[in-house]
């Protein structure tokens, strides 16, 4: 059996705890496992956004039963992350992978900051 086939289910829990728990969405974790993984930065985006989608279905479920989601707000962000997305799929195919590891990481270390000193 094909090492991936076992390798990328136990990713995707730790994708999904990470997710779920934290908001971030997924990609944060999915992205650089599929660089290590040898997928080109532009196919490591689309193959996470596929599984980020299946995970946050499911976060969605677990989370309402809770009744933490504001679907007004959720709707009206949506909205605006279409357009973001087709116009951020546009751009990540004219960036080099040098780049884009740079650029990933840039905002990663930001978020990192962000988080450590907010009060």
């Amino acid at each position: 059996m094909n090492t991936q086939m076992i390798l990328m289910p136990l990713l995707g829990i730790l994708v999904g705890i990470g997710a779920s728990f934290s908001g971030l969405g997924g990609g944060f974790l999915m992205v650089p496992l599929l660089l290590f993984m040898g997928y080109t930065a532009q196919k490591a985006v689309g193959t996470s956004f596929l599984a980020i989608l299946v995970i946050s279905i499911s976060a969605l479920v677990a989370h309402n039963k809770f009744a933490n989601v504001d679907y007004r707000a959720g709707i009206l962000l949506g909205i605006g992350g279409i357009i973001g997305a087709q116009v951020g799929a546009r751009l990540v195919e004219h960036v080099s992978m040098d780049s884009f590891k740079k650029i990933f990481a840039a905002i990663l270390v930001g978020l990192a900051v962000y988080l450590i000193v907010k009060k």
